[in-house]
């Protein structure tokens, strides 16, 4: 099973443009097993095909902290029919890279997590048009106030792309959101690095906002862009592959 396993997902691209473009190519695996289901073992609630346990391309156990989470993502494996399209498993994909990546590399997260945090995308706001203003104004203004009224953490906010720095203090603040255990980070650090803001991935933590409220806010500028010039499929293709990894790591989050 393990080079079975390798060849579905180990050789899976990380840029969305072109793992769509795999997509929806032929070269699919064949599903080889009968039944997807959850059992007892290493590291929590374990995936099992056919009563075996799946391993994760760096050989761990592929399980989750909650049973609910296990069961989504042995839904995942069920769900597909004659081949395995790992484009259509996220939330396999997110376990993996948790289990594999960020278990072990929590501090190197956090630190990336706290990087998008200097910049985050909702500091850099539009001075035209005013749709655009006060579509920012809508949907990013409630996180900056929840950040100031009650996390006390005070942001500078800029219009244009200029870099602003923020005060240390307001940076330190929020540290203590960005959670520990690895799940929840491995989700968090999805989020950031999908949506371009972390502060975003926290409230979607925190209960501040929904996943979906969370990927309208963060796409309040190619919106308007694809308002004005419309789209292609090719874009259509990579932001439904990058929505649906951002609906796996809400998914996380609620069944954690």
């Amino acid at each position: 099973m393990r080079d079975i396993f390798d060849e579905i997902f180990v050789e899976q691209p990380l840029d969305p443009v072109e793992a769509a473009r795999r997509s929806m190519r032929p070269a699919l695996r064949k599903r080889f097993y009968r039944r997807a289901t959850v059992g007892g073992g290493e590291g929590g609630f374990q995936v099992l095909l056919d009563d075996r346990p799946v391993r994760t391309p760096a050989r761990r156990g592929l399980a989750a902290p909650t049973r609910p989470l296990a069961e989504a993502i042995a839904a995942e494996w069920d769900a597909q029919r004659e081949q395995i399209d790992p484009a259509i498993m996220p939330l396999t994909r997110l376990a993996n890279s948790t289990i594999d990546g960020v278990e072990e590399a929590r501090e190197a997260v956090k630190a990336e997590i706290g990087k998008y945090l200097v910049s985050d995308l909702l500091f850099y706001r539009a001075d035209q048009p005013q749709w655009l203003v006060d579509r920012q104004a809508a949907l990013w203004d409630p996180v900056i106030g929840w950040m100031r009224n009650d996390i006390g953490a005070r942001f500078v906010l800029a219009q244009g792309v200029m870099h602003v720095a923020q005060p240390e203090q307001a940076l330190a603040a929020v540290q203590p959101l960005i959670p520990e255990d690895a799940w929840r980070l491995g989700a968090v650090h999805a989020v950031t690095t999908l949506t371009g803001s972390a502060l975003l991935a926290l409230a979607l933590l925190h209960g501040r906002l929904s996943a979906e409220a969370v990927w309208a806010a963060a796409h309040v500028d190619e919106d308007w862009n694809l308002a004005q010039w419309g789209d292609d499929p090719l874009s259509r293709e990579r932001r439904a592959y990058r929505e649906a990894e951002m609906q796996a790591a809400g998914r996380v989050l609620e069944l954690l």
